[in-house]
């Protein structure tokens, strides 16, 4: 995974506006972003890492998502578009990439900038709840994503507003994220 500042210059946002400012992955965790790269390919298989960083965060279920044309056919664009638009989740969002590759773009809430990371095949991060986030094909159009959750599958987006910044899910995570006190380093599992 690679990230930097979006240049939040207007264009496709299916290319990468990297700005040139690179975001480091200790900056990541101060947002409550966590990474672990994962080689699908790798020695002892994936699924036994990922089982272990379930099992650890207590996730019960699973499923696989093909986001691409041919798989969403006439519904493509309304699906990206919903995606790209900001919103937070009430509980953890949990992708492991298996195949192609995108941009989860989160909020420095700091400086209302948006981080974008780039994730390719092998590529697991975790967004707290109550983090603003958006996502988008980059332009290979397609991914295969294992999506992990803590009971059964769903996709509940709450998009930006003045009542989402009131959210408690929102407020919980300015508690714990607001400083970068005391928020322990990244963590990276595997090769």
């Amino acid at each position: 995974m690679r990230a930097y500042y979006l240049d939040d210059l207007p264009g496709d946002q299916r290319l990468p506006h990297d700005s040139g400012r690179p975001v480091s992955f200790e900056t990541l965790a101060a947002l409550g972003v966590l990474y672990w790269r994962i080689p699908v390919d790798g020695p002892g298989g994936w699924e036994s890492q990922v089982n272990a960083i379930a099992d650890e965060r207590k996730y019960s279920s699973r499923d696989v998502v093909t986001a691409n044309r041919a798989s969403l056919g006439e519904a493509f664009d309304a699906k990206m578009a919903m995606f790209f638009k900001e919103h937070i989740h009430e509980d953890e969002e949990i992708r492991y990439l298996l195949e192609g590759s995108g941009f989860f773009d989160v909020r420095e809430h700091t400086t209302d900038a948006w981080v974008r990371c780039h994730l390719e095949a092998g590529d697991m991060i975790i967004l707290p709840a109550g983090i603003y986030h958006r996502f988008t094909l980059d332009e290979g159009e397609s991914t295969k994503t294992l999506r992990l959750f803590k009971d059964q599958p769903r996709w509940e987006a709450i998009y930006r507003g003045a009542e989402t910044d009131q959210n408690p899910y929102r407020t919980e995570y300015l508690k714990a994220f607001g400083g970068t006190e005391g928020v322990p380093p990244p963590v990276q599992v595997g090769a």
